[in-house]
């Protein structure tokens, strides 16, 4: 391709794209860090945060202006190089998945159709998944640069996590690629809104299972934050780390709480679909119809983030040896069974 034969406007339509989506995937993170202070308060009987500005909304900006300002602490014996990149790249491979998350239909901006999606590769699930296990790198390459014992630990922990879970996660969508038929988030999401067919929760109610007990592990949340056990490991990988290296690894971890539930929602919830709403009929309402598949979107993400959240102060922290079991003896086979009894429906409808 020549200098001559780019769309320049498509590429500037990218570019905003990617900027508008990254910054709103960082503003709710941001708040979501907020809204767990909150839910944690409410579930334990007290008020949470309400010191920092109306109703503590301030919060995260006080907590973010402190990890700014502390001091910066690299220790003498770890490799600095790798001391700083595994945070860096926790963060980078965080922001990355978002690129091939459909968050909405099609809008008409100066006369030009522009695709809510930054990319709608056809191979959309292969990427998430190749990102997904770069972020485990960024675990892996904190803990070991820290040359501390706890922090190689659980580095460790964290790979062999990785391992056990991510077999069973990726098993269970073959099943639903099986019925979908396409890797694209897209065309996954357009096949769930056609008249007659339900949302893929429907046909693949193990798969979902799987894939969110699943998730809680990617994100390294309760009961499977085994990497991070404070009262076990003293702080987990990120023993040694401090100010804003500290905040990447903690706060990529809400971002990838926030990526993982917009995923499930794309995957198994129609995505930015409307429930109980005709979009074909409603055409003619042009760009708030787009509006309002990103707000059906936005609210099944906020409803699996609570979820998240439910779970980490209601269920205690599981032992390692239990994860181990749960991974290979348990979520394993329940995805090879359940990838087996979906070829089987398939063939069975389609003699």
């Amino acid at each position: 391709m020549t200098l001559l034969t780019i769309d320049w406007l498509l590429v500037l339509e990218k570019l905003i794209l990617i900027v508008v989506i990254i910054l709103a995937s960082l503003g709710i993170a941001l708040y979501t860090t907020f809204a767990e202070r909150k839910v944690a308060g409410i579930l334990q009987d007290r008020p949470g945060p309400n010191r920092a500005g109306p109703f503590g909304l301030l919060q995260p900006f006080a907590d973010g202006l402190k990890l700014i300002m502390k001091e910066e602490i690299i220790p003498n014996t770890s490799n600095k190089i790798l001391f700083v990149l595994g945070p860096a790249l926790a963060m980078t491979a965080a922001l990355m998945t978002c690129a091939v998350v459909p968050w909405g239909d099609k809008v008409e901006v100066f006369g030009r159709t522009v695709k809510l999606q930054i990319a709608d590769i056809n191979v959309g699930i292969l990427y998430v998944f190749a990102v997904v296990s770069l972020g485990v790198y960024g675990i892996m390459i904190g803990g070991w640069a820290s040359n501390n014992k706890f922090s190689l630990m659980a580095a460790l922990r964290g790979a062999s996590q990785a391992i056990s879970y991510e077999l069973a996660m990726g098993i269970s969508l073959i099943a639903l690629l099986m019925t979908t038929g396409t890797l694209q988030l897209g065309e996954i999401v357009k096949q769930q809104q056609a008249p007659g067919h339900l949302w893929n929760i429907a046909y693949q109610p193990l798969g979902f299972l799987i894939f969110l007990v699943c998730a809680f592990a990617e994100c390294n949340r309760t009961p499977f934050d085994l990497p991070e056990a404070e009262n076990e490991l003293n702080f987990g990988y990120h023993q040694e780390y401090s100010s804003m290296k500290l905040g990447f690894y903690l706060f990529a971890e809400y971002v990838n709480m926030f990526i993982s539930s917009a995923i499930m929602a794309t995957l198994f919830f129609g995505g930015y679909d409307i429930p109980f709403f005709d979009e074909a009929a409603h055409a003619s309402m042009g760009n708030w119809l787009a509006v309002l598949g990103v707000i059906s979107l936005m609210i099944k993400v906020v409803i699996f983030i609570f979820f998240f959240m439910w779970v980490r102060w209601t269920i205690p922290r599981f032992r390692y040896d239990q994860l181990m079991n749960l991974g290979w003896k348990s979520l394993l086979p329940l995805a090879l069974a359940n990838m087996l009894i979906t070829g089987a429906v398939i063939l069975w409808l389609h003699k």
